[in-house]
């Protein structure tokens, strides 16, 4: 992964940089008031839908072994969508899995991005559509598609028959094997949902499948009526796709960020905040809000890591307790606000994923669940380290020449 982002930088300053529109108000809303929703599903263009079942899963040990048991499960339809995939036991074991599925007839749609899944041997994809899965690859690199190398799908979906979804931040490759607490096995948190919810997922796969291959999906082999209660959980499907212009994703961080009255968690790989985003926490800080923030201690691009770590001093001063985690490569985006309100999936806190790449997150209004949520990034500070002003200030003057090396880029990151 780290040869891809250093490859797909250069290609970005030929391609030049947007930022999302300026956030330079926000209303003063508290999570549970009547406002609330409507003001989240009004700037999410999204409905918050009840009556969900929601699963975490912890890491490729927990991930892929139930993930490819929802593709055994399939009768009419699969749709995946995946951003990088490269070769590995995992990798070969999906490819056959949904092979399978297509040689038994299911209508299996899996859609790579042309970027992120560079890495998949061809004899992946050709094992796929030999079965009659129908494989296609997310804007395709090119001479003529120069314009377009910034803005990518980095979305991570995948929908069997319509009422069983999944979405997260792992991504297909050995890296992601194993249990998150030891070197190479990258530490990340899936969601395994089902209810009315899996129908706004199956939404975003649609549109981003009619962009690559100009086919619309739908009947109830997709879309099946009804989709039955599944549990409690009030969830909504945030999806991103500035390219269209739309920054859903960064609208709705900033006004739950500002809604906070007791409790901000975040774990996050790229932790590159503009100054609107870095001051909403600072003042959530001043308002007696605990904002807490975990981020890896070693990360797969160096320079992604300096452009983050030289805006820490303004937070460190102002109170947000900033750790680092130690065993593995820390690649989770969750967020818990105030025990109630929750969120995984593939945004990252950088300018890429608010104003470059398509996103999607599920976001979880519901006590139980987010306090779950809230757990697990509580049980992975106990393998952190918590980082002091004082050292931070005393990093190495290699440290800070990166540091201001980055500084031209951040926007790119």
């Amino acid at each position: 992964m780290k040869t891809q982002r250093v490859c797909l930088l250069a290609l970005l300053l030929l391609g030049g940089c947007v930022r999302v529109p300026p956030h330079l108000l926000l209303p003063d809303l508290r999570l549970g008031e009547p406002s609330f929703f409507p003001t989240l599903e009004a700037y999410a263009a999204a409905p918050i839908v009840p009556g969900n079942r929601v699963e975490f899963l912890l890491n490729g040990e927990e991930i892929f072994p139930a993930l490819i048991e929802s593709i055994q499960s399939a009768h009419k339809t699969i749709t995946y969508a995946q951003y990088f995939y490269e070769d590995g036991p995992v990798s070969r074991d999906i490819a056959n899995a949904l092979s399978e599925r297509g040689l038994a007839g299911v209508g299996v749609n899996v859609l790579l991005d042309a970027f992120g899944a560079l890495g998949i041997p061809g004899e992946y994809v050709d094992t796929m559509r030999r079965a009659g899965c129908h494989v296609e690859f997310f804007r395709p690199l090119g001479p003529l598609a120069w314009h377009r190398a910034n803005n990518r799908n980095h979305r991570r979906i995948l929908v069997v028959d319509g009422r069983v979804g999944w979405t997260g931040g792992s991504g297909v490759s050995r890296k992601w094997m194993g249990n998150g607490r030891v070197e190479d096995h990258w530490r990340d948190t899936d969601v395994r949902v089902e209810g009315p919810i899996v129908e706004y997922l199956q939404g975003a796969f649609a549109d981003n499948w009619l962009e690559a291959t100009g086919i619309v999906l739908g009947g109830d082999a997709y879309f099946p009526r009804p989709l039955p209660v599944a549990g409690t959980v009030h969830a909504q499907i945030i999806r991103s796709s500035p390219a269209g212009g739309s920054a859903a994703m960064y609208t709705a961080f900033l006004l739950a960020m500002s809604a906070a009255r007791r409790s901000i968690y975040i774990t996050n790989p790229y932790l590159v905040l503009d100054d609107r985003m870095s001051e909403a926490l600072l003042i959530a800080v001043r308002r007696g809000v605990k904002v807490v923030v975990l981020t890896p201690g070693a990360i797969d691009h160096n320079l992604v890591r300096q452009a983050s770590r030289g805006k820490w001093g303004k937070m460190l001063k102002g109170g947000v307790q900033i750790y680092e985690y130690l065993p593995a490569l820390l690649h989770a985006k969750m967020m818990v606000i105030d025990g109630v309100w929750a969120t995984v999936g593939s945004t990252n806190l950088d300018n890429r994923s608010f104003a470059l790449n398509d996103e999607l997150n599920l976001v979880v209004y519901d006590a139980p669940t987010a306090q779950r949520l809230e757990a697990i990034i509580k049980e992975d500070l106990g393998y952190s380290r918590l980082v002091d002003y004082r050292h931070w200030r005393a990093r190495s003057l290699i440290d800070r020449f990166m540091e201001l090396l980055a500084t031209p880029i951040r926007d790119l990151l």
